[in-house]
């Protein structure tokens, strides 16, 4: 993925946009891309330092430098380095940096008597050791994997990131989406729980879809890389969802203005989900222990959207089957949402969602279960840590 100074953008007033290749410069990068890719499958079993140093070589005018380093570092994120196996080059340099010590302390120091005598000690050939002295710097990773890909491809990838890159530095995001199939809208709500991004979901009137509210990861106070990274990853669900339109606040250039920013598309024809859709761990885990307990539910993934018309949307991760009864109940995990996420579902609950659910949310959020009045079909579940098997199924039974 782009970086956002990686980035070309034109500016409009309060308002920037990405600058997709095209033209002539969107051929002479064609050629760039394909040396790239060229250079990175024939330094395949060679070092990270030597395919760099061949790169360089390659002639890239001032005005190309940007798209061309960008078009680098998707390459390089194809690309699969590893230490050569075998070696432990912290070991390896404190055995000879001690002998190198001693022999300077007697003023005898020799580089080759020390790799020498080392070697020996070691049982390696002297060259080797050489060799796997400083394997572990970047450099001397070895390049083992290329996930190949062709030039125009390439291009196509690049254009993609750039929207990607900006919402890096996105304060708040909002994305308009209509699916083009049933259960497009819940695939990608499950997307959106997996990254772990903070949302709240507004239906939109007659059948036009769904506005989403997403927090950027400039509203928050840390792990403001990671959360960007999982927000950029948002375009290809919404892709393979339905036509979607967003519009970002991000914070840009070196005084942090806020500027506005638009994206928008058609779906793209991509094979629709699964209907087996990976959990969030902690998730999955809170299944694996239910499994592991004798009790009368059945539990699995759910794949309704709840919607209390004029009040919210909630989008659940379990389902829960009572064997004998019948009776449902679903489970929301809110995790370390914001504390204003947990007052929405108050709002449902209090609205009258007429399905039970049991929303589980960290203590860290500092709400207790008492914000949610024991006559309405719900439950707040405030956890430390991890959620407990045991506890929800107490919740479920009452």
């Amino acid at each position: 993925m782009l970086t956002a100074d990686l980035v070309r953008v034109k500016r409009d007033g309060d308002r920037i946009a990405v600058k997709p290749l095209e033209g002539k410069q969107r051929e002479r990068m064609r050629v760039i891309a394909g040396l790239y890719l060229d250079l990175a499958a024939a330094h395949v079993g060679l070092t990270r330092e030597d395919l760099e140093a061949r790169v360089g070589e390659i002639d890239v005018s001032p005005q190309d430098r940007r798209v061309s380093d960008g078009l680098l570092k998707l390459v390089l994120d194809r690309c699969t380095f590893a230490q050569e196996e075998g070696a432990d080059p912290a070991m390896l340099r404190r055995e000879v940096f001690r002998r190198a010590a001693a022999m300077r302390r007697a003023e005898e120091f020799d580089r080759e008597a020390a790799l020498v005598e080392s070697a020996a000690a070691l049982g390696l050939d002297v060259g080797d050791l050489d060799r796997l002295l400083f394997a572990d710097l970047k450099g001397a990773q070895k390049l083992v994997e290329l996930d190949a890909i062709d030039a125009d491809a390439l291009l196509e990838l690049y254009d993609r990131s750039l929207g990607q890159a900006v919402l890096l530095r996105a304060v708040r995001v909002e994305v308009r989406v209509r699916a083009g199939w049933p259960g497009a809208y819940r695939a990608l709500f499950h997307r959106l729980k997996f990254l772990r991004l903070l949302y709240v979901v507004h239906p939109l009137p007659g059948d036009e879809g769904y506005r989403v509210e997403i927090d950027g990861p400039y509203s928050l106070f840390d792990q403001v890389t990671k959360y960007g990274l999982q927000l950029a990853l948002l375009i290809p669900a919404l892709e393979a969802c339905g036509p979607w339109s967003l519009d970002a606040e991000v914070l840009w250039d070196k005084d942090r203005k806020r500027l506005r920013f638009s994206l928008e598309g058609a779906p793209k024809p991509v094979d629709r989900p699964r209907r087996t859709q990976r959990l969030p761990d902690d998730v999955a885990a809170l299944v694996e222990q239910l499994r592991k307990l004798e009790t009368p539910w059945e539990v699995s993934a759910a794949r309704d959207v709840l919607h209390l018309p004029g009040v919210g949307v909630c989008v659940p991760d379990l389902v829960f089957v009572h064997r004998e009864t019948r009776a449902k109940a679903y489970l929301e995990v809110l995790g370390y949402w914001s504390r204003a996420a947990v007052w929405k579902r108050v709002e449902l609950a209090e609205g009258g969602l007429k399905q039970r659910v049991i929303w589980a949310v960290s203590d860290r959020l500092r709400v207790s279960e008492a914000a949610l009045p024991a006559d309405v079909p719900g439950s707040l579940y405030v956890y430390k840590g991890v959620m407990n098997a045991r506890k929800v199924l107490a919740l479920l039974d009452r």
